[in-house]
């Protein structure tokens, strides 16, 4: 079987084993289960069925992972996007006014068009267009990035009316009476990352996964101890599976095939795609350069061998999600947590699909993982992937001020597709203006005309 595998995934070649390709699945499927939990309840305000779209979204997960597995070679799982499920409900149906329905046919229109920019040379013109230095500072953003989702979902960063952000009082939760929730889930995880880092100074194999592992006992313990005590009102739910509702999987027939495309020929609905198009391309474009650069398979140039086909993966996974009943879909960023235990290949990514196939099935196991024990992870990853800024050239104001924006913007503006868009103006306009036009090609001309457009009408 092991043999089979290798001349599938190319094992040996990339330096990897089953083994590793099983944790490392295993990892990037505990980073980023807490979707299969967050999709549902944002849809949910969208006016969709809770329970369907927790199917939908363990089936786009699958289908997606599969397609990244056997079109790409790359050890990438597939989900709905974090930010576009937000979009999708909180600005074309409550803001925009439109019906979910509507909102599922701009998502297949979007995923459309995005399979027909893949399928031709646009694809490599799009990845090939973006200079080393951003690719560089793109990977070192998406870990600031991961950094930031860390920060939240623990707790530990906090909203602050004076400074936008700062970190929780742990002093001030024992005075109002939220330690026993939000203070002592950010402790853990804090612990989590001493306990990951420890394991990894010691290079113990399956580090992330241990640290997840031990930070989700550490609480569940504290739980029996009463030291968490479980306030659902607030959030903050029993760190204990829950089998009271059975193993039944929820129907898909509220939700799957109700697209409505009777708004198609709208000036709105156009706009929606556009946004979504814009988003989704440079998301993804962002996540795999980042992503598959810290894995090591870009060339000594930086480029990705492949990254069409990982286009066309997200493409055709988005049009599955329209008709299924869920929003557009994107490489997991959570991805890297796989990689960072030695994830090389696809069968990582089929790893990853086999555990959302279990997911349907026991849901109560996987949905009762808190965020505390996922967060020291996705800091760690963090990490590891902000040394790439090391290969920028910031002796040189035309290749590092960029770069600095593209870091920047990902995490404060928390989102890797404004990073690449402000990256790309300014690497633009700034070499331009510094007599370095050269260096601009033709399509960032394009992209940067085409990026400030989206920023001033979309």
């Amino acid at each position: 079987m092991e043999e089979k595998l290798d001349s599938l995934f190319h094992l040996k070649e990339r330096g990897t084993n089953v083994k590793t390709e099983f944790i490392a699945g295993l990892t990037t499927f505990v980073t980023v289960a807490y979707v299969l939990a967050v999709n549902p309840s944002v849809l949910a305000d969208a006016g969709m069925d809770h329970g369907a779209v927790f199917t939908a979204s363990c089936l786009i997960c699958i289908i997606g992972s599969l397609l990244m597995a056997f079109l790409t070679n790359f050890p990438f799982l597939l989900v709905p996007s974090m930010g576009l499920n937000a979009y999708f409900t909180y600005t074309i149906v409550v803001g925009m006014g439109y019906s979910w329905q509507v909102s599922l046919a701009a998502v297949i229109v979007e995923g459309i068009v995005f399979a027909i920019i893949s399928l031709t040379k646009l694809r490599d013109l799009l990845a090939d267009a973006i200079p080393f230095g951003l690719k560089k500072a793109i990977t070192a953003g998406i870990g600031l990035f991961i950094t930031i989702i860390g920060l939240k979902g623990s707790g530990l960063l906090q909203p602050n009316e004076s400074t936008y952000v700062s970190m929780v009082s742990f002093n001030g939760t024992v005075q109002d009476g939220t330690f026993s929730t939000l203070g002592i889930c950010a402790l853990l995880a804090l612990v989590g990352v001493i306990i990951t880092a420890v394991l990894m100074a010691k290079n113990v194999k399956g580090n992330i996964l241990i640290g997840i592992v031990a930070t989700w006992v550490l609480g569940m313990i504290c739980e029996l101890c009463g030291v968490y005590v479980p306030n659902p009102d607030a959030g903050f739910f029993t760190l204990f599976p829950d089998f009271s509702n059975g193993l039944a999987v929820p129907s898909l027939a509220p939700i799957a095939f109700q697209a409505d495309f009777t708004q198609f020929a709208t000036v709105g609905f156009v706009a929606v795609v556009i946004a979504i198009l814009f988003a989704s391309i440079f998301d993804t474009l962002g996540t795999l350069i980042g992503t598959a650069t810290k894995a090591g398979l870009a060339d000594e140039d930086g480029n990705i061998p492949g990254i069409g086909k990982g286009l066309l993966a997200e493409a055709v996974t988005t049009i599955c999600a329209g008709f299924i009943g869920s929003s557009p879909t994107c490489v997991a960023v959570e991805s890297n947590a796989g990689v960072a235990e030695g994830g090389r290949t696809g069968l990582t990514a089929v790893f990853g699909a086999v555990m959302f196939a279990i997911a349907l099935l026991l849901s109560p196991i996987f949905l009762a993982i808190p965020s505390f024990a996922t967060a020291p992870a996705l800091i760690i990853v963090g990490f590891l992937m902000i040394g790439a800024c090391c290969a920028v050239d910031w002796d040189d104001p035309t290749e590092g001020v960029p770069a600095f924006i593209t870091l920047a913007a990902m995490p404060f503006f928390y989102s890797i597709a404004e990073g690449v868009f402000l990256g790309i103006i300014s690497y633009t306009l700034i070499n331009a203006c510094a007599g370095k036009v050269k260096k601009v090609s033709p399509l960032l001309w394009v992209l940067t005309v085409l990026f400030i457009i989206k920023y001033f009408f979309i």
